[in-house]
C-alpha cells in the first residue's frame, strides 16, 4: 500500500508529509486549501506530465516522494510484477518489499526521476503507476462511458483472460502483416525485380570463382612482364645447368670427380663427396623447376589482353556493387537471386498466405466464441451486482444491464460491450453515455469499483471528489461503499461531504494559512475532538454551534465500526 507521500515546494504546498494507513483514508479541507495539489503530487509520482510552473515561487525545484509497502503476502503477485518491471529496466528491486519513487521538477524546466534511489525515467514511473494505483478524479468518471473501460471491467469481474484468443489474434495479425508487405505497390515490386534480375544476370554471366581473387592477379602480372621473366629465367637456367663449362651443375660435377679421387687418400673427403652430389641434384632440380614454371608463361599479346580484360571486369564489379572481395560478390549474387526468386513466387505465396489467413480467421472466431460465452455469463452476474450497489447508493429503483453485441474481431475479442442504465422506474434502459448526469456517473463508478474491487489487482484506489453533486443520505451511502471497497484495497478519498468523511479509518485535514505574505498549505491527521471539529465545519461552515457539533458526533458515532 501507499505508506507515505512527501511534498516539497509544489504550488502552495511548501512542505507536507502524509503517512497513509490501510483501509479508508479520508482527506478533507476547504476549497482552495490544497487538496488538489496533494493529488497532483501523487500523480506526478506516478508519471504525470511535469510543469515547471507548479514549482513554488522562489524555490529552485519541487520534489515529490512516494513510498509503497508491498511486503504483505496478499500483495505477493503485485510485488513480483513490480520487481520484474524494475529488473527489466535495470533498477534495484524492492528491498523488504519497499518501493520508493521520487520526482524532482526544476523551476528551469528539467525533471529528474529516481526509483529506489536509482535514476530512472518517466515511462518507468507510469508503468509502475499502472500496477500500483488507480486514480479517479472529477473528470475520470467519463472513462466509465468508454466502451474499452466497460469491457475491461467485465473481463476483470469475470476473470476472463482470453489467452487462447490473444494467441490466435496475434497469429492472424502476423499473417495479415506478412500479406500486406507482400502486396505493396505493384510497380515497386516490378521495378525491384527488374533491378535484381539485371544484377543477378550480370554477376552470373561473369562466372566468378575463387581463382579470380587468388590466381588472376598473379597471372596478369606474369603475363604483363613475360619478356623480362623469360629472359631472366633462361639466363638463370643456363647459369645453373647449361652446356657451358661455367654452369653451376658442370662445375659441381667436376668438383665431385676430384673429391672422389681425394677420398681414396683422405677419409673426410667421403662426406664432402656426398654433399657435392646433393648440391648437384638440388641445382639440377632448381633449374628444371624454373624451366617448368616459365613454360606456362604465355608472351602472346592476345593472352595478356584476355587476362587484362578479366581483371578489369572483376575490379569493375567490385566497385559497382561495393564489394571488397570476390566472396562478397558471390554472396551478394546469391542474396539477390534469393530475393528475386521470392518476388517471382509472390503470387504463389499470396495464395498460400490467403489460405493460412482463412484458417487463422476461423481460429480467431472459434476462440472469440469461447470469450463471448464467458463474457455473457459474467455480464449477467455483473449487472445484478452493480444494480444491488446502485440501490444502496440512492438509486432504489434503478436498473443496470451489461449488453454484448457482435462485431468484427479485434485484439479484445468479437464483442462490443455496452453498459445500459435506467435510473428511474418505468423508463427503458439506455446506454449509460446517453442519460447519466455527472452525479449519476460518479455513483455508478463507485458501484462498479465496489463490485470489481475484489477482482482487481491494483492495490491502491484513489477517489478525488467522487461524491460531487450529491449529498445527504446518498453521501452516507457513498461513505459506506467507500469503506466496503477499502476492505479489499487501500482507499484514499478526497471528499467535501461530511456524511462520507465520517466513514474513514483515518482522516486528514488540509488547511491553508497566510504568513509573511506567503500562502502555505499544511496537512495533519485528525483524531478525537479535532475530527469532530472538522466534521462540524463541513456541516455548518464557520458557525460551529452546539447543534452542529452534536450532529458531527452523531455522524461519527453512527459510522464508527463495531468495537471502535
Amino acid at each position: 500500500m501507499l505508506t507515505r507521500l512527501s511534498v516539497l515546494n509544489l504550488a502552495i504546498v511548501e512542505k507536507a508529509e502524509i503517512a497513509f494507513g490501510d483501509g479508508l483514508n479520508i482527506i478533507t479541507g476547504e476549497t482552495g486549501a490544497g487538496k488538489s495539489v496533494l493529488m497532483g503530487a501523487l500523480e506526478l509520482a506516478l508519471g504525470a506530465r511535469a510543469d515547471a510552473s507548479a514549482v513554488r515561487d522562489g524555490a529552485k525545484e519541487a520534489r515529490v516522494e512516494a513510498e509503497f509497502d508491498l511486503s504483505s503476502p496478499s500483495l505477493a503477485a503485485v510485488l513480483r510484477q513490480v520487481d520484474g518491471l524494475l529488473d527489466e529496466a535495470g533498477l534495484p528491486v524492492c528491498e523488504d518489499g519497499i518501493l520508493i519513487v521520487r520526482r524532482t521538477i526544476a523551476a528551469a524546466g528539467s525533471s529528474r526521476v529516481h526509483v529506489n534511489d536509482a535514476a530512472s525515467t518517466v515511462q518507468t514511473l507510469r508503468a509502475l503507476g499502472h500496477l500500483l494505483v488507480d486514480v479517479h478524479g472529477p473528470n475520470d468518471h467519463q472513462s466509465l462511458l468508454d466502451e474499452r473501460f466497460q469491457r475491461d471491467v467485465l473481463d476483470a469481474y469475470g476473470r476472463i483472460g482470453g489467452e487462447a484468443y490473444a494467441a490466435a489474434w496475434k497469429e492472424l495479425v502476423a499473417l495479415r502483416d506478412e500479406r500486406a508487405a507482400l502486396t505493396g505497390d505493384t510497380r515497386d515490386f516490378v521495378e525491384e525485380a527488374e533491378r535484381l534480375r539485371y544484377s543477378v544476370d550480370e554477376l552470373e554471366t561473369a562466372q566468378l570463382t575463387q581463382e579470380d581473387e587468388t590466381e588472376l592477379p598473379a597471372r596478369h602480372a606474369a603475363a604483363a612482364h613475360a619478356a623480362e621473366i623469360l629472359d631472366c629465367a633462361n639466363a638463370a637456367t643456363e647459369a645453373l645447368s647449361g652446356d657451358s663449362d661455367g654452369a653451376a651443375a658442370t662445375a659441381l660435377i667436376a668438383a665431385g670427380a676430384r673429391i672422389s679421387e681425394m677420398a681414396r687418400y683422405h677419409e673426410a673427403a667421403a662426406e664432402w663427396k656426398e654433399e657435392v652430389e646433393d648440391l648437384t641434384v638440388r641445382v639440377q632440380e632448381l633449374s628444371r623447376s624454373i624451366a617448368d614454371s616459365i613454360s606456362r608463361i604465355d608472351a602472346d599479346p592476345d593472352a595478356l589482353q584476355a587476362l587484362d580484360d578479366r581483371l578489369s571486369l572483376v575490379n569493375r564489379l567490385k566497385r559497382k556493387y561495393g564489394c571488397a572481395t570476390v566472396d562478397e560478390l558471390l554472396a551478394l549474387r546469391d542474396a539477390r537471386a534469393a530475393r528475386l526468386a521470392d518476388l517471382d513466387g509472390r503470387e504463389e505465396r499470396l495464395a498460400k498466405l490467403d489460405a493460412k489467413i482463412a484458417e487463422a480467421e476461423k481460429a480467431v472466431r472459434a476462440a472469440g466464441a469461447v470469450v463471448t460465452a464467458a463474457r455473457g455469463k459474467a455480464a449477467a452476474k455483473l449487472a445484478k451486482a452493480i444494480t444491488r450497489e446502485l440501490h444502496g447508493l440512492g438509486f432504489l429503483k434503478a436498473g443496470f444491464d451489461v449488453r454484448l453485441a457482435p462485431r468484427e474481431p479485434d485484439s479484445t475479442g468479437c464483442d462490443a460491450v455496452d453498459f445500459h442504465f435506467a435510473p428511474n422506474p418505468g423508463e427503458p434502459s439506455r446506454p449509460l453515455r446517453d442519460i447519466a448526469s455527472t452525479g449519476e456517473i460518479a455513483r455508478v463508478m463507485l458501484a462498479v469499483k465496489s463490485v470489481v474491487a475484489e477482482h482487481d489487482s491494483v492495490p491502491v484506489l484513489v477517489f478525488d471528489e467522487i461524491d460531487s453533486n450529491i449529498g445527504g443520505e446518498v453521501g452516507r451511502a457513498v461513505g459506506e461503499r467507500l469503506r466496503a471497497v477499502a476492505r479489499h484495497r487501500q482507499t484514499i478519498a478526497i471528499t467535501h461531504l461530511p456524511q462520507s468523511a465520517v466513514y474513514g479509518d483515518r482522516h486528514f485535514a488540509v488547511a491553508k494559512t497566510v504568513s509573511g505574505g506567503r500562502t502555505r498549505t499544511a496537512i495533519r491527521e485528525l483524531e478525537g475532538e479535532d475530527r469532530v471539529t472538522e466534521i462540524a465545519r463541513m456541516l455548518g461552515g464557520a458557525s460551529l454551534t452546539s447543534v452542529v457539533v452534536q450532529h458531527a458526533r452523531e455522524l461519527l458515532s453512527i459510522a464508527a465500526p463495531e468495537g471502535r
